[in-house]
């Protein structure tokens, strides 16, 4: 990612090639969405990121991150599951697979979740730490990075 922080604007509404995607639409149709992100610690061509969500669409922080060149690794829906950018050699062809073993799903994880319930009107506030196989791959990227 060029910058250290932004902010995505862009509605989102159903691809109409694919119905299990989602696409940031330019003629105003779809739905209201911003996202918020911040460079958290980068690897070379992997950068690891915070999100925050003014709205809460469906599939928002992937469809806003692969609408500005970044899809989430090993998103294969919206083309994270492959090399983009970087060499293509062997060694480092091999790496990214083997990361996409640690972790085989998308890179995206909610550390904090809030609401307000709908009942009671509570505020409701949920936290998470990081899962295994997401620290797991965030350690091989440093790794790789301290040893190149």
């Amino acid at each position: 990612m060029e910058s250290d922080s932004g902010t995505i604007v862009g509605n989102i509404a159903r691809d109409p090639n694919d119905r299990l995607r989602y696409r940031v639409v330019e003629d105003g149709s779809g739905k209201h969405a911003v996202t918020h992100y911040r460079v958290l610690e980068r690897f070379g061509y992997v950068t690891l990121v915070e999100c925050q969500l003014e709205t809460g669409r469906t599939h928002q922080i992937r469809v806003h991150m692969n609408h500005i060149g970044h899809p989430l690794f090993n998103d294969d829906r919206y083309g994270g599951d492959r090399i983009r950018k970087g060499t293509l050699y062997t060694k480092y062809k091999q790496f990214i697979e083997n990361c996409f073993e640690v972790m085989p799903r998308h890179a995206l994880h909610a550390k904090t979740l809030g609401f307000e319930h709908p009942i009671t009107g509570k505020h409701i506030f949920l936290e998470s730490a990081l899962p295994d196989d997401f620290t797991a791959v965030i350690e091989k990227w440093r790794k790789r990075i301290c040893t190149t």
